[in-house]
C-alpha cells in the first residue's frame, strides 16, 4: 500500500477536486485509481441496501448473516480505497523505472514495475468478484425498495473487473516472459466473463422488483 501524502490526499479530497484532478493533464489519478474509486462506491451502496434492511422484524432470521455480509463489504469498500493509492505507486514505480539507463538492470527492474502494474488491476478484479458474489446472495434476502441501489453496485463492480481488464491488456506485452503474458491475459478475460454472468444473474432475479 502506498502511503505517500500525495496518494493519501486522493482519497481526502472531494468528489469535485478527484474529478479535477482525474481531468487534469497528469498521469495520475488516472484509470486504475477511478476504477478503485468506482469500486468503493459500488461497495458502499451495496452496503446501504444491507443497512437499510438489517434491523427490521421481517428479516430477522438473515441477521447473523448480515453480520457476516456487512463485515465482507466494508472489507471490500476499505480495499478499494487502498488500490487507489497503490495505482498510482505502481505508475511512479514504472514511470521512474523507465527513465533509468538502458542496463541489464533495467530489464529487471522493468519487468517487475510491469509486474507491479498488472497486480493491481488483478487484485482490483479479485476484489469486484467476491463483492458480486455477496451481492447475489444479499439480492433475496434485501429490502425491495433497495434493489435499485443494489443493482447499482453490481453494475459499479463489474465495471471495476472491466476497467481492470483494460488495464491488464494494456500492460502484459511488456513482459518479458510472454507464456506468463498470455497467461495473465486469460485469466483476465475469463474473469471479465464471470462478471458478466453475475450481473445478468443479480438483474435477473431483480426483476420482479422493477417494473
Amino acid at each position: 500500500m502506498a502511503d505517500s501524502a500525495e496518494t493519501s490526499d486522493m482519497l481526502a479530497i472531494s468528489v469535485r477536486d478527484f474529478a479535477a484532478a482525474a481531468a487534469a493533464k497528469t498521469p495520475t489519478p488516472g484509470g486504475g485509481s477511478v476504477a478503485g474509486v468506482v469500486g468503493a462506491l459500488g461497495a458502499a451502496l451495496g452496503e446501504m441496501a444491507l443497512n437499510f434492511t438489517r434491523g427490521k422484524k421481517k428479516y430477522a432470521e438473515h441477521e447473523h448473516y448480515y453480520q457476516q455480509v456487512g463485515r465482507r463489504l466494508e472489507m471490500a469498500r476499505g480495499m478499494f480505497e487502498d488500490l487507489v493509492a497503490d495505482d498510482i505507486a505502481a505508475y511512479k514505480l514504472y514511470q521512474s523505472t523507465s527513465k533509468m539507463d538502458d542496463s541489464p538492470e533495467k530489464a529487471e527492474a522493468m519487468e517487475v514495475a510491469t509486474a507491479a502494474a498488472i497486480s493491481v488491476p488483478r487484485e482490483a478484479t479479485k476484489v469486484a468478484l467476491a463483492l458480486m458474489k455477496d451481492l447475489k446472495e444479499l439480492g433475496p434476502k434485501s429490502n425491495p425498495w433497495l434493489i435499485t441501489d443494489l443493482l447499482a453496485s453490481a453494475a459499479l463492480a463489474a465495471a471495476v473487473v472491466r476497467l481492470s481488464d483494460y488495464n491488464v491488456r494494456i500492460n502484459v506485452p511488456s513482459l518479458a516472459d510472454k507464456r506468463a503474458a498470455a497467461d495473465i491475459k486469460a485469466a483476465s478475460a475469463a474473469d471479465l466473463a464471470k462478471a458478466g454472468s453475475l450481473l445478468a444473474e443479480i438483474e435477473q432475479a431483480a426483476k420482479e422488483h422493477l417494473p
